[in-house]
């Protein structure tokens, strides 16, 4: 927080990260404050008292005259004030209520001063009055904080009865405004000052200015009574101004209780049957594990054990995570409601059913001329008659059974849609995730061919490998997972030879229909890739932090800044602390949610390697991948 005044520099304040901009000109009378002189630094080693950063909150500037409650910081000489006590009050009922206050948020208050708002002419004679209630709560220093009545000046004094201080010398005020209101709702303060910090950190002792925000956070039973309860003390902070929307979310807050126990059971028992020994069945269990919606099912159901979880949040970061995760189900879920009923609408369930076996039969014919293309001589290149025969009219033969499979299923596939789009119900995610499963079943017959072509390429590889090893004089050891030295006979040499010869020659048309249908792969991998991708966005997006970002900034806090109101001779310094808003790209980072994380995430170099080795790449992550 480089302040860019003399005052400011003078009050410690250099070592926080916040800015301070000049105020508008009809609020300041010098909004550039004039560099110090030359000499300042040697004036500065003169006889005079410390600097009291005193911090007012700006709903109690109007506020009647009173006494002035808050805590008290040696550590940053500064002043926290958090309400104002008015007449008449009783001694006792007041350090009652601070007491009370220290014992539900484990933060010592004090009366720090006094308070006096002349609005009046009899109120001129109160300030004797104040400076003797010096004496009935004792306090080192003693704050005396004053507006004037017509001009608006303030004056500001911090005086002490004991202490080591020389005569003539005083205590420096600085009167630093903030808004109670958004320092309290802000997570700034510990124990989530910022939303990066580790968890060891946010039991961290406050330091600098956030003391001022952990004081406020922690001092919620002092506003509790403002100056319109009838209790024995009144109070004004910033819950004087109503506390309507207090009342309704307590009572939102009662009536969430009873429900969120009731879906907690009901979640429990779907979670208890999901773990039943019948799902565990090898069938079942691969099933579960490789369908795209089964995971997402599973990853819905523990959001929404996490969201109706009757066990409070521990901290702000728990509390904006289940906020998150509410926001987006209920999108999720409203999504789907619109997918769903744009469906059923007009008959497009119908609609899509009659487009999907000419689109089946137009994807068919396209693969056969694609075949037979192969079969011949693609590209001019002299392929293995017999082989390329071979090759080519086991892929016609499996063709023909997938459309026999398509045109079989035909009559039933509308009714099929028809209870497939009643997913949407559930959430966009989980129609998505039902799109994608259906894609990969109707790309079956692609499937059968990468991979046939896939192992075929891959043993002609691994082949040539080893007899290439065999040429060196080297061999493979299994045990010690190495490449150890060999001698090989004149017969073994031979037999290699001949093998190395006729698979290098059948290499390049086993070769040519594993690069076809390797890209037909990658095309259906990259349509499921972009599914899985919107669904993952859904997931993760802290909807409810960007909301707060955009609608409500100072609750995402990444700092604070400071501006002159007014930097005279012989006036205290006074500053208006304002909240700094966390940047976009951080709140994204910091408040973004685990995804189901179905499926792998391939580096490009392994993705290269897996191709070229002709390594299967599987659509869902497998137990034994390593990421690069």
């Amino acid at each position: 927080m480089g302040l860019g005044s003399r005052g400011a520099a003078a009050a410690g304040l250099g070592a926080a990260s916040a800015a301070v901009r000049p105020g508008p000109p009809d609020a300041v009378r010098h909004p550039v404050p004039t560099p110090p002189p030359k000499g300042a630094a040697r004036a500065s080693s003169r006889p005079h008292g410390m600097v009291v950063k005193a911090f007012f909150p700006t709903c109690c500037a109007s506020a009647d005259s009173g006494l002035l409650v808050g805590r008290w910081v040696p550590e940053q000489s500064s002043a926290v004030v958090l309400a104002v006590v008015h007449f008449p009050f009783i001694p006792i009922q007041v350090k009652e209520l601070l007491a009370q206050v220290h014992q539900a948020g484990r933060v010592g208050l004090a009366v720090l001063g006094t308070w006096c708002h002349r609005r009046q002419e009899a109120e001129e004679r109160l300030g004797p009055f104040l400076e003797g209630l010096g004496a009935i709560f004792s306090h080192e220093p003693w704050l005396q904080l004053c507006r004037e009545r017509t001009s608006g000046l303030w004056s500001c004094k911090a005086t002490r009865q004991q202490g080591p201080t020389r005569p003539g010398v005083k205590d420096q005020v600085m009167l630093v405004f903030y808004d109670q209101r958004q320092v309290l709702l802000s997570q700034l303060h510990p124990p989530a000052a910022l939303p990066d910090r580790q968890a060891g950190d946010a039991t961290a002792s406050a330091e600098g200015l956030a003391a001022v925000f952990d004081t406020v956070a922690r001092s919620e039973a002092l506003f509790r009574s403002d100056c319109f309860d009838e209790g024995p003390v009144r109070l004004s902070h910033w819950q004087s101004e109503g506390v309507e929307a207090s009342i309704l979310a307590e009572l939102a807050k009662r009536a969430s209780g009873p429900v969120c126990l009731l879906l907690a059971c009901l979640l429990s028992l779907i979670s208890a049957a999901r773990t039943c020994r019948v799902f565990k069945l090898r069938p079942l269990s691969f099933i579960w594990s490789k369908l795209s919606v089964c995971g997402q099912l599973g990853h819905r159901l523990e959001q929404l054990a996490l969201v109706f979880s009757t066990q409070k949040a521990e901290s702000p970061a728990q509390l904006m995570r289940k906020a998150n995760v509410l926001v987006s189900v209920l999108l999720d879920v409203a999504l789907g409601l619109a997918l769903l009923s744009w469906l059923h609408g007009k008959d497009r369930i119908g609609q899509l059913a009659e487009a999907l076996v000419p689109v089946a039969d137009h994807v068919a014919e396209a693969l056969q001329h694609l075949l037979q293309w192969l079969m011949g001589a693609p590209a001019g290149l002299k392929m293995n008659r017999a082989l390329d025969q071979v090759l080519g009219r086991f892929f016609l033969y499996h063709l023909h059974l997938w459309i026999s499979y398509v045109h079989l299923l035909s009559p039933f596939i509308e009714h099929i849609l028809w209870h497939v789009g009643l997913s949407a119900c559930l959430g966009l995610t989980v129609a998505l995730s039902t799109l994608s499963d259906i894609i990969a079943l109707l790309t079956f017959h692609i499937y059968c061919f990468y991979v046939y072509g896939a192992r075929l390429y891959c043993l002609k590889i691994c082949g040539l490998s080893s007899l290439w090893r065999l040429f060196r004089g080297k061999k493979w050891n299994v045990l010690r997972q190495r490449v150890d030295s060999c001698s090989y006979d004149l017969d073994q040499l031979f037999i290699g030879t001949l093998l190395f010869t006729v698979l290098l020659f059948l290499l390049p048309t086993t070769a040519l229909y594993y690069l076809v249908f390797t890209l037909l792969r990658l095309l259906v991998v990259a349509v499921q890739g972009l599914i899985h991708l919107l669904v993952d966005l859904v997931n993760s997006l802290p909807l409810y932090s960007l909301g707060l970002r955009l609608c409500r900034p100072y609750r995402l806090a990444a700092g604070v800044k400071f501006r002159v109101l007014e930097h005279e001779a012989g006036r205290p310094l006074r500053l208006l602390m304002q909240i700094n808003p966390l940047p976009y790209g951080r709140v994204v980072h910091a408040y973004r949610l685990p995804s189901c994380g179905c499926h792998p995430t391939h580096s490009w170099g392994s993705l290269c390697r897996k191709l070229f080795f002709g390594e299967l790449i599987y659509p869902w992550r497998q137990r034994g991948d390593k990421q690069d």
